[in-house]
């Protein structure tokens, strides 16, 4: 089973628009909101991939249940651990040409003691896994060194490990040694404090970043796909260029596929290539929508491996 911990979830309310533009109008053409957060984005791609998974989850207040409502046919087992504050609300604008504006809250504040329950939910989920999966943001009142303690309790476990985390909680998780540290380009450019706009500024920061600690990296890069800095080297993933809808949840994806494929054949360069796949096709459907194993394979059959020499 591979375990998704969400400890930041929220409702997602997203708009869509006829065009983003500065100082300028835009019209409504549609509206909705899900259940919102990276664990939950990346259980409910490998559930539909056909694979095992748990999310593990937070939920308070009013939008904690309607956050447990839109979960409740999801399809896959969800671990809730209740809180005494709301969930946040996140609002996510996006136009036909795929251009995203992201307004996130940051959270309700955790107790200690609400802290060491989410602690306790992972370490029981931990003695059926095979994968845990680390998304998302901490919010207040949850230590940065949270994400560092569960990845030493999954090695003692002989449980693998995927960071995807930002700031500091990426820092200190890496430092964890995860099996893969799986930032996007911003999350990699905040960690290492410079910008990255080059193919070798992408292979560098990769290499760096392995450096720190994990066993292996896999940053994605958006519509240029991703690099993976392993043991054995650097490898390269390709996307077909497609046109982009809506980026929304493509990192998560991405996320879901990589540890899936890895959960089927530890081979890391097949699966950097489904989850490029996966973040691709993803990119191609309108509003907060994930692609089909069927729509993912198109694109992995067009998704290109290089290994840098």
């Amino acid at each position: 089973m591979i375990v998704t911990l969400t400890v930041n979830p929220a409702i997602d309310h997203i708009v869509n628009v006829d065009r983003l533009a500065f100082e300028d109008r835009a019209y409504v053409n549609s509206s909705g909101e899900s259940a919102g957060g990276r664990g939950i984005n990346s259980s409910c791609v490998i559930h539909s991939f056909g694979g095992q998974t748990l999310a593990v989850l937070i939920s308070g207040g009013d939008s904690g249940k309607r956050l447990e409502s839109h979960l409740a046919n999801c399809g896959y087992p969800i671990r809730v651990v209740p809180i005494r504050n709301e969930i946040r609300t996140n609002l996510t604008i996006t136009d036909k040409h795929g251009l995203t504006v992201n307004l996130n809250e940051a959270g309700p504040e955790l107790s200690p003691e609400e802290v060491d329950l989410v602690e306790s939910a992972v370490r029981d989920a931990l003695d059926r896994a095979s994968w845990l999966l680390l998304c998302g943001s901490l919010p207040p009142g949850v230590p940065v060194s949270f994400y560092g303690k569960l990845i030493s309790m999954a090695r003692r476990k002989k449980v693998k490990t995927l960071l995807r985390a930002n700031g500091d909680a990426l820092r200190e998780g890496i430092e964890a040694r995860p099996t893969v540290a799986a930032p996007n380009q911003q999350e990699a450019e905040r960690l290492l404090g410079r910008t990255l706009l080059t193919r070798t500024h992408y292979l560098e920061a990769a290499t760096q970043i392995r450096a720190m600690g994990p066993e292996s990296v896999a940053l994605s890069l958006g519509s240029r796909g991703a690099v993976s800095a392993l043991a054995e080297g650097l490898i390269e993933a390709l996307p077909p260029r497609v046109d982009a809808v809506c980026p929304i949840g493509a990192g998560d994806a991405l996320t879901a596929a990589y540890a899936w494929s890895m959960r089927r054949d530890p081979d890391p360069a097949e699966a950097l290539r489904w989850g490029v796949a996966a973040g691709t096709a993803s990119a191609r459907l309108p509003g907060m929508s994930f692609a089909s194993l069927a729509q993912t394979e198109e694109i992995y059959r067009k998704v290109e491996l290089r290994r840098v020499e």
